[in-house]
C-alpha cells in the first residue's frame, strides 16, 4: 500500500506570533496526566471489542474523525494550504500511528494489560533520548534524578516479564515494536506542532491512519464489522479524542523528558484495571515501581525549564 500524498488543503488554526520563553502552563502537565489515564483504558476496550484487534484500531480512528473535525472547527481552525514538509510529517505520523496501533492491538490479546501498556509505551525511554540528542533538551539535575527513578520503577514494573513467560513473549515483542513506532509518531507530531495547533494536527494525522489500518485488518482476515459498538465508541472517545487530543497538546508545551516519564502512568492504570477486571495480580515490586514513578513525576514537574511556546502558523490558501 502506497502512503497517501501530502494534503493540499488542511484544517489549521489562525496564525499567532511566538512569544518569549515562559514556564510551561500548569494545564499542560495536567493534560499529559489526564491523557495517560485515558489512554491506559485502551487495552481494556480492545479486549471487550467483538472485532479483530487491528479492526478495533481502525474503528478507534474512524469513529473519532467526525469528533476531531468538529472540535477543530469549534476551536477556530479553518481549511488552509499546508507547507509540503508539514503535510509529509502529518502523513508519516499517521502511518506510523497506524502501524503502532496494529502491532499493539495484536499484542494486547497475547499478554497482560500491564505488560502491553508498559512495552507499548517504551517511548518512555526513546523519546527523552530524542530530546537529549536531537532537540537538545538536556535535563536539569532534578530531571536527571527523576529519569533515574523512572527507569528503576519501569524495571520493577517489568519484573514479571523478565521471567520470559512463553504465554506472553509474543505479545510482549509485538508491544515493544508498537512502542518504537509510537516514538516515531511522537517525533513527527512534535515537529508538526511547531507550526500547527494541536487539534488540526491530530485530525489530519488521524485521517492518514484510517486506510492503512483497514488494509492491515483485511489482510489478516479479521472480523471488521462489530455487533456491539459500545467498546469501540469508548475506545474512540477515551483513547483517540480525549487521550490523544490532550497528548498532542502537551507535546507542544512540555519537554520530551516530561512527556516520556508521564507515559509510565499508563501501565500503572492499566495494571490496576487488569487486577480488578482480569485478576492479573500486582506484587510488591509492582507497588514499589508505582511509588518510584509517582516520585519521578513530581520531580520532573518541579525541574521543568521555561520553554518558548510552539508558534502556530498557517499559510492562507
Amino acid at each position: 500500500m502506497h502512503p497517501p500524498t501530502a494534503p493540499r488543503k488542511a484544517i489549521a488554526a489562525p496564525s499567532a506570533p511566538a512569544s518569549v520563553a515562559t514556564a510551561p502552563p500548569r494545564f499542560a502537565f495536567v493534560a499529559v496526566v489526564l491523557a495517560n489515564v485515558a489512554l491506559a483504558f485502551g487495552p481494556w476496550f480492545v479486549r471487550m471489542a467483538d472485532t479483530g484487534p487491528v479492526a478495533a484500531g481502525f474503528w478507534r480512528i474512524t469513529l473519532a474523525i467526525p469528533f476531531l473535525i468538529g472540535l477543530s472547527f469549534a476551536s477556530g481552525a479553518r481549511p488552509v494550504r499546508l507547507e509540503r514538509g508539514v503535510g509529509l510529517l502529518l502523513v508519516a505520523g499517521g502511518i506510523a500511528f497506524a502501524a503502532d496501533l496494529g502491532s499493539w492491538h495484536l499484542g494486547i490479546l497475547r499478554t497482560t494489560l500491564a505488560n502491553a501498556t508498559l512495552f507499548g509505551n517504551s517511548a518512555t525511554l526513546i523519546f527523552p533520548i530524542y530530546g537529549f540528542l536531537i532537540a537538545r533538551a538536556w535535563p536539569t539535575r532534578v530531571q536527571a534524578l527523576a529519569l533515574f527513578l523512572a527507569f528503576c520503577g519501569a524495571a520493577l514494573l517489568m519484573g514479571r516479564s523478565y521471567e520470559l513467560d512463553p504465554r506472553h513473549l509474543a505479545g510482549d515483542l509485538l508491544c515493544i515494536l508498537a512502542g518504537i513506532l509510537y516514538t516515531v509518531y511522537f517525533i513527527a507530531m512534535a515537529r508538526a506542532r511547531a507550526t500547527m495547533a494541536p487539534l488540526p494536527a491530530l485530525t489530519l494525522s488521524t485521517i492518514a491512519s484510517a486506510l492503512p489500518l483497514l488494509g492491515f485488518a483485511l489482510l489478516l482476515g479479521e472480523r471488521v464489522m462489530p455487533t456491539h459498538w459500545g467498546a469501540l465508541i469508548g475506545l474512540a472517545l477515551a483513547s483517540q479524542v480525549f487521550g490523544q487530543g490532550l497528548m498532542i497538546y502537551a507535546l507542544g508545551k512540555l519537554s520530551p523528558l516530561v512527556v516520556g516519564i508521564a507515559l509510565l502512568m499508563q501501565p500503572i492504570v492499566a495494571g490496576t484495571v487488569g487486577w480488578i477486571v482480569y485478576d492479573e495480580r500486582l506484587g510488591l515490586p509492582d507497588v514499589v515501581g508505582v511509588v518510584l514513578v509517582g516520585i519521578a513525576l513530581v520531580l520532573v514537574r518541579r525541574g521543568e525549564r521555561p520553554v518558548a511556546p510552539a508558534p502556530i502558523e498557517a499559510q492562507n490558501g
